[in-house]
C-alpha cells in the first residue's frame, strides 16, 4: 500500500471559533484557534504519474476547509444557546457552521467525510482518505481514520 499526506497548516488561517457547551471547564466559553488539518490518503496502486492523489486536484477540499473553518463559528446542534447563535449570524456579527459536535474529535471527523467524498468522486475506488488530523496548536490535536482498514 502506498499513503502520502497534505497538510493545510495553522498558517492557512483557518481561524474558528466554537465551545463545549457541556464542559465543566472553560473550554464551555467560546474560543478559537488557527486550526490545521492533515489529510493522509491511501491506495495500493499508484497513477500513471506514481501519485497516490493529484495534490494539486484537491481545490475542492481547500474550499471546503475554508468554508466550514474560515472565520466561523461552529456551533453544535444541541447547544442549549443556538438561537442565540442564529440570531448573531443572521445580524451578520458571526457566520455559524452548525455540526453534529464540534472540537477537533469532531472537526477531524467532519473533514474526514468531506474528503471521502471529494475522494471517490474524483478517483472511484482507487484511492480513500486513511486519516485525518486536526489540531488547534502544537500540543493538542485529534485524529479520525478510516475503521475498514483498507
Amino acid at each position: 500500500m502506498y499513503f502520502s499526506s497534505k497538510t493545510y497548516g495553522h498558517e492557512r488561517g483557518l481561524s474558528c471559533a466554537f465551545r463545549q457547551p457541556t464542559a465543566t471547564s472553560h473550554c464551555n466559553m467560546i474560543h478559537g484557534y488557527a486550526l490545521s488539518f492533515q489529510f493522509t490518503f491511501g491506495c495500493g496502486a499508484l497513477d500513471e504519474n506514481n501519485w497516490v492523489v493529484d495534490f494539486g486536484g484537491l481545490k475542492e477540499l481547500k474550499e471546503w476547509l475554508e468554508f466550514s473553518f474560515d472565520h466561523t463559528l461552529a456551533v453544535a446542534e444541541k447547544d442549549p444557546h443556538i438561537d442565540k447563535f442564529r440570531e448573531l449570524d443572521a445580524m451578520g456579527l458571526v457566520s455559524i457552521r452548525v455540526m453534529d459536535g464540534v472540537g477537533c474529535e469532531k472537526f477531524a471527523e467532519h473533514a474526514f467525510k468531506a474528503a471521502s467524498a471529494i475522494i471517490s468522486k474524483k478517483y472511484g475506488s482507487r484511492c480513500w482518505v486513511q486519516s485525518v488530523e486536526c489540531k488547534e496548536h502544537g500540543a493538542n490535536g485529534a485524529i479520525y481514520a478510516n475503521s475498514e482498514g483498507r
